[in-house]
């Protein structure tokens, strides 16, 4: 019988997951219990796909306000810090900028216009060039901001972020300023000592600031990096992929990654005798076509995944083969030459103009942001994705 269908995403639904539970074991068994329970089988190379979320609440790696405080203010014990590139977001980073300014007595903050990192924006775009005002040169204080563009509350929070990111500041006692500017250099003549809070280029602009004299220069990564007072901690990424857990205080990215999706790998062995792939998502890496947001607010869209999702897709472009190689083909004659084009692809495909307009993009980014799209971010219960014939293709 031919198969009809290719790849599928489900979302399985758990128990809910609380600090010190079986992640291993729950995981493992809300799928065999899915597909006993529904009726379909597992197989070889299905990805298990975990949310970040609950790994980091299952190894309860959080952190508080005063945790973050006492680290800035042992990194910055001078008692000033500029802070350049947040994105805007009350779940991201507002958290993180009350702590760092519970460690200070002065935040310079930088916001880059017209738009943060991942696409939340303070100005409109068209009336940024009625104003004649240049992204790449100009440099706003707070007050030619408020004379040219006003009140620019965000279009889906309704949040005014430069009047909100002020009042964080000044509610724990730190003189506040704020800066709009696009070149991380503008900082230096407010602060020499800076945190670098962008995400995806936060490299670029820590080499930037260190060329241009910053007296020291450190990343959100920096920042619980190890663990203060017993807190939480991400030795690789600090605050960075960092969530809102309550007014006082901030889940962190999840730290054991690797032990995890090994282990669980190894006990869907055991228990279905199916060698399986297993990750851990966060954001997907896909942007919204309407409020031109990048959803990737985390520093990458797996953490952790075993071997077999390494890599990029080793794909034809089928539409390239009918249209060209194929034209004079149809039907089944047409089918099977498709079907034996697959079976001998070669391995590297780079140069191949077969897989024209294939994109590039890393198997644990496709699936991540596949996983991430299945279970949404709200109450469908659903922190696991099971994804099942990814790795099919025409010719199976």
């Amino acid at each position: 019988m031919i198969r009809r269908t290719g790849t599928t995403s489900r979302g399985i639904r758990t128990p809910i997951i609380r600090s010190g539970d079986n992640l291993i074991r729950i995981i493992v068994d809300s799928v065999i219990q899915a597909a006993e329970d529904e009726g379909f089988e597992l197989h070889d190379r299905d990805v298990v796909a975990v949310t970040e979320s609950v790994v980091a609440r299952a190894e309860n790696n959080y952190a508080t306000c005063d945790d973050i405080a006492a680290d800035v203010q042992r990194l910055f014990p001078e008692g000033e810090v500029g802070v350049v590139f947040p994105i805007l977001s009350r779940n991201r980073f507002a958290i993180n900028l009350r702590g760092i300014a519970r460690g200070v007595k002065k935040v310079v903050l930088q916001l880059s216009y017209p738009s943060d990192e991942v696409g939340n924006s303070l100005m409109d775009l068209e009336q940024m060039d009625e104003k004649g005002v240049d992204p790449l040169s100009d440099c706003l204080t707070e007050e030619r901001y408020r004379e040219l563009f006003g009140v620019n509350p965000h279009k889906f929070t309704g949040v005014d972020y430069v009047e909100f990111y002020k009042g964080i500041i000044a509610a724990e006692g730190a003189e506040a300023e704020i800066i709009l500017a696009n070149n991380p250099v503008a900082i230096l003549s407010k602060t020499p000592y800076v945190i670098a809070a962008d995400i995806h280029t936060r490299h670029r602009t820590r080499r930037l600031l260190e060329r241009a004299g910053a007296k020291r220069v450190l990343g959100l990564d920096h920042i619980l990096a190890a663990p203060v007072n017993g807190s939480g901690y991400n030795e690789k990424y600090g605050l960075l992929g960092s969530n809102k857990a309550g007014e006082e205080r901030v889940k962190l990215f999840p730290r054991g990654g690797s032990e995890l999706v090994g282990a669980i790998a190894s006990e869907l062995l055991r228990k279905t005798g199916r060698h399986m792939e297993v990750m851990i998502y966060g954001d997907g890496a896909f942007k919204d076509p309407v409020c031109k947001i990048w959803e990737l607010a985390d520093p990458v869209v797996s953490p952790a995944y075993t071997s077999g999702l390494r890599g990029r897709p080793r794909e034809l472009k089928l539409k390239y083969l009918a249209d060209n190689e194929f034209a004079a083909l149809s039907g089944r004659e047409l089918d099977e030459a498709v079907r034996s084009a697959i079976r001998k692809k070669e391995l590297n495909q780079q140069a191949d103009d077969k897989a024209e307009g294939t994109t590039p993009r890393q198997l644990s980014d496709l699936l991540g942001s596949l996983a991430d799209l299945t279970s949404g971010s709200g109450d469908k219960g659903t922190p696991v994705v099971l994804i099942q014939g990814y790795f099919d293709s025409l010719s199976d």
